[in-house]
């Protein structure tokens, strides 16, 4: 049977992991290990991938993408979920509040290890080009997504253009002044790999975010009072939206298209 997914960071609490009833499954891959958490007692297959580890101990350039790509096609996932905290770009762009990706800024296509992003490293029968016929954040779930969170009462504030850049470190100033330039309004050091490989494997993706910060240089920040309580409201919105998306969402058609040379044939 089809399963749906959900890919979480560092910016969720224990609260959700005390909501769900999960069960952790370690699957082995050509790519390595990867641990996936069954969501008990709902009614087709779910599963949560924590991708910094449970306790969080891997940095952004640390994590087994493929392995992770891998694990999710093993389990026969058919909608994925991926979330994030981002630094948003955009002033228009509210802090704390979950926000839909739209669209996805990763000029250079690689991996933190330099590789090119994707599962068809060697030559095989099923490598392929990723034609995005019409988002690597699937239309179809993105709606299924933002109509979850009106039912659990989470207001989704916009769709927005994300970056990724790799980490460890912070971005500069310069670079933060760089991306608005290029149609980014957010960003993190995570999620745009995991999206990508995912479509390779034809998984539909839908996006996630919560901004904990502006990056836009000679903005003053906000205050320390309206952060702490702002964050903690919009926490708990993202996890309300995972929580339904875990225990209601469904699979949906795969967007896009593997061109294969020869299938035409």
């Amino acid at each position: 049977m089809n399963a749906v997914a959900a890919i979480l960071g560092s910016a969720f609490s224990d609260s959700l992991l005390g909501e769900l009833d999960l069960e952790p499954k370690t699957i082995e891959t050509e790519w390595g290990s990867q641990t996936l958490y069954r969501v008990l007692d709902v009614d087709r297959p779910a599963y949560v991938l924590f991708r910094h580890e449970v306790p969080h101990r891997l940095l952004p350039n640390q994590i087994n993408y493929r392995a992770q790509a891998a694990a999710l096609r093993a389990v026969d996932c058919k909608a994925l979920l991926v979330t994030s905290s981002v630094g948003v770009l955009d002033a228009d762009v509210p802090l704390y509040r979950p926000l839909l990706v739209e669209d996805l800024l990763m000029p250079e296509n690689r991996l933190p290890d330099g590789s090119s992003c994707t599962m068809f490293t060697k030559p095989s029968d099923d490598h392929g080009h990723l034609v995005i016929d019409d988002s690597l954040f699937a239309t179809d779930l993105t709606e299924q997504v933002r109509d979850l969170a009106g039912k659990v009462r989470a207001s989704v504030a916009d769709e927005v253009t994300f970056a990724y850049m790799q980490g460890p470190r912070s971005k500069t100033a310069a670079e933060n002044r760089m991306l608005p330039q290029l149609g980014a309004q957010v960003n993190s050091m995570t999620l745009g790999p995991e999206v990508v490989l995912a479509n390779e494997l034809e998984i539909p993706c839908a996006g996630l975010v919560v901004g904990h910060k502006y990056s836009i240089p000679d903005r003053d920040p906000p205050e320390r009072e309206a952060l702490s309580s702002t964050l903690d409201r919009s926490r708990e919105e993202q996890e309300r939206i995972v929580a339904a998306f875990l225990q209601e969402g469904k699979p949906v058609k795969f967007p896009n298209t593997i061109y294969r040379f020869g299938d035409d044939e």
